[in-house]
């Protein structure tokens, strides 16, 4: 895929939760740019207008559209995705970067405030994303549901436990929306696919530029993270769906 417009994202209308922070202005600019409608959305109206414009700006011609929404009310997710739906005439992803991260030095240091934080932005926000999409993503010739996770799922350290433990919830969750895929798409195998894209951290050129000296080893380019959040659908559903894509050494 590529500015042309004549990739496997030309034309599709892909939903970005979460849109307003740098992995989600990344994926933005790169969705714009493979031809897809974008339609964004974050709580931070403010942040989320100049992502929108960032986009359009770079990409002249660009269908980038905004939509501030409170991810942690069903009612308003569904909403947003029957609008969506309603305006475009389809959906064809839900790219899901609503992040958020409370920790500790110890185990026993934890606090469970965190986990009451977390649950929210990591899990609860996959749920009503998840539910309100579903049957859209369904209908597409091309749905995807993409889930970014973090490598501490699978092997979480003591003063992670809360951050861990969400992930984890959060992947388990998408593994099950992969697999209600895979049932309806029967022999045939399934036309919609729910994908984790697995990194240790992320970095940004505003962070390079705060710390000119550090290595960032490990770390995935938010601009890397939007290629391969654009590659999941240049590969076939069967491929991807429930599958955990590591951009990162599995731990």
């Amino acid at each position: 895929m590529n500015a042309n417009g004549n990739g496997a994202l030309d034309g599709a209308v892909i939903a970005v939760a979460g849109a307003a922070g740098p992995a989600g202005r990344a994926a933005l600019l790169r969705l714009a740019e493979a031809g897809a409608i974008v339609v964004a959305s974050d709580a931070d109206t403010e942040r989320l207008a100049q992502a929108v414009d960032e986009a359009r700006y770079a990409h002249g011609g660009a269908t980038v559209t905004g939509d501030t929404v409170d991810l942690l009310d069903p009612t308003a997710t569904r909403e947003w995705a029957a609008q969506t739906e309603k305006e475009f005439g389809r959906v064809d992803g839900l790219v899901h970067l609503v992040g958020g991260w409370r920790g500790s030095a110890t185990f026993g240091e934890t606090d469970l405030s965190d986990w009451q934080l977390l649950e929210k932005l990591l899990i609860r926000t996959v749920q009503n994303t998840s539910l309100a999409f579903h049957e859209a993503l369904k209908r597409s010739d091309r749905g995807r549901f993409v889930l970014v996770s973090q490598s501490g799922a699978a092997k979480p350290t003591e003063g992670n436990a809360a951050y861990a433990a969400a992930k984890a919830a959060a992947e388990a969750w998408t593994l099950a929306l992969g697999d209600s895929f895979r049932k309806a798409g029967g022999e045939e195998g399934p036309r919609a696919a729910a994908a984790i894209l697995i990194i240790k951290a992320l970095v940004h050129d505003a962070m390079r530029a705060e710390r000119p000296n550090a290595k960032f080893a490990g770390f995935t380019d938010v601009k890397e993270l939007a290629e391969a959040i654009a590659g999941v659908w240049d590969r076939p559903a069967p491929e991807v769906n429930g599958q955990r894509l590591w951009l990162t050494p599995e731990p």
